[in-house]
């Protein structure tokens, strides 16, 4: 079958889904070519992980300067897996205290609790909402041994002042980029300044899988524990069609188990998406960048109202969405309401202050100092999309929305 003869009619198909009026948070932004790649798996009858998933590997740790990549199927299984391996490498252990920053997503702390490590909050801060370095020394003890920072909604940070931090006082950084594909940090692609970082490839991110993630690191023996771990615990690499252990005599290689695992593979439909996103990234963010300085200049005029988180000089957000902080936290939910009832749809900002969060209230952690900047957040932040399928009149809709809003308001 010739799958070029396919363009004209999936692009058509697709580009009806542009002529939308709500602005979603989200939008997956794709044409033929990854039609087309997946068609390619399915008549190949390659479904499971294969060959494209180990393509998909490369051109990923490629693109951010990094020796190796590891699929899974979404940005949790990458943070379980990483840090499931951390303890297999003795570099963690059950116990140990990690820095995270108290506004961010839940399940970048849900699987430090699942593995018996205790997650120490940190507050944000008010600029960019991301960890703030200031606090981070102080909140060091005898059992802390990593920093787990995220890049929150595509806002790179601070990297040199955690690295410094860390080298000082002997610890490892991981970063989480689950919301930052391509963001950079002095001149640096994020995910490329630490020991490890992990990625999620949502529909909702800014580019997609369906479902899917990626573990970037340097490190050889990490790499190997990560990909064993996400697949059952496998032996890998196998060279001898039987293998033996202390107890298992010239057994099949295949079903020889040298760790604790899990199946949290990525598939090769999936990395058949990602290989042609990845591809648009670059072109992706730079609408995203430019729809964010279009609304910050045009919502200036509201800085009494509301507050925009600012990247610095030296910084490149990725902008997985568009956050702004209601200066009047009455007025938070009212203005979700508003905006969602003129068709913008609204998020809060992700977790809010996750030690608050019923699921981890009375978990196993530490709390430094107080949370101001994160409950701030967690009763004033929203989001709303700033994705690359929006057009002008999609923008200026944003901003006379918000206009009505505080004019009424002001009133």
């Amino acid at each position: 079958m010739n799958l070029k003869n396919l363009k004209k009619p999936i692009d058509k198909k697709l580009s009806k889904h542009l002529k939308f009026k709500n602005i979603s948070v989200a939008y997956p932004y794709f044409n033929h070519k990854e039609v087309n790649a997946v068609l390619d798996s399915l008549l190949k009858l390659r479904i499971s992980q294969g060959d494209k998933t180990k393509l998909f590997e490369k051109k990923f740790a490629d693109f951010h300067n990094v020796k190796y990549g590891i699929a899974v199927n979404s940005g949790s299984s990458a943070n379980l897996v990483l840090f499931a391996a951390l303890i297999k490498q003795k570099k963690l252990r059950v116990g140990d205290e990690i820095i995270v920053p108290a506004t961010t997503f839940a399940t970048v702390v849900s699987p430090l609790y699942q593995l018996g490590l205790v997650p120490v909050y940190v507050d944000i801060e008010s600029k960019n909402w991301n960890i703030n370095p200031e606090l981070i020394e102080g909140a060091i003890s005898k059992k802390t041994k990593a920093i787990f920072t995220v890049h929150t909604l595509g806002f790179p940070s601070n990297m040199n002042e955690i690295n410094k931090i860390a080298k000082r006082k002997k610890l490892f950084v991981i970063e989480d980029c689950c919301e930052a594909h391509g963001a950079k940090y002095n001149n640096k692609i994020v995910g490329s300044l630490s020991l490890a970082s992990t990625f999620s490839f949502f529909v909702a991110h800014n580019i997609t899988t369906g479902e899917g993630g990626m573990i970037l690191t340097n490190d050889k023996k990490l790499q190997q524990d990560v990909r064993s771990i996400r697949e059952f615990g496998r032996l890998l690499n196998i060279k001898k069609r039987f293998s033996t252990s202390a107890k298992m005599k010239n057994y099949d290689s295949r079903y020889m188990f040298m760790n604790m695992g899990y199946n949290l593979r990525l598939n090769d439909i999936s990395s058949s998406i990602g290989i042609e996103q990845l591809k648009k990234l670059k072109s992706i963010n730079i609408v995203r960048r430019a729809n964010a300085k279009y609304l910050s200049d045009k919502l200036s005029s509201l800085k009494k109202h509301i507050y925009i988180p600012s990247v610095n000089k030296n910084e490149k957000s990725a902008y997985y969405g568009y956050p702004f902080m209601v200066k009047n936290s009455n007025l938070r939910n009212k203005l979700a309401k508003y905006l969602e009832d003129n068709g913008i749809e609204t998020r809060a900002i992700m977790g809010g202050c996750l030690p608050d969060q019923p699921a981890f209230v009375n978990q196993k952690h530490r709390i430094y100092n107080n949370l101001v900047n994160s409950r701030i957040v967690k009763n004033s932040g929203i989001f709303i999309g700033i994705h690359s399928a929006l057009q002008k009149k999609h923008l200026d809709k944003i901003v006379s929305t918000f206009e009505k809003f505080f004019k009424v308001i002001s009133k």
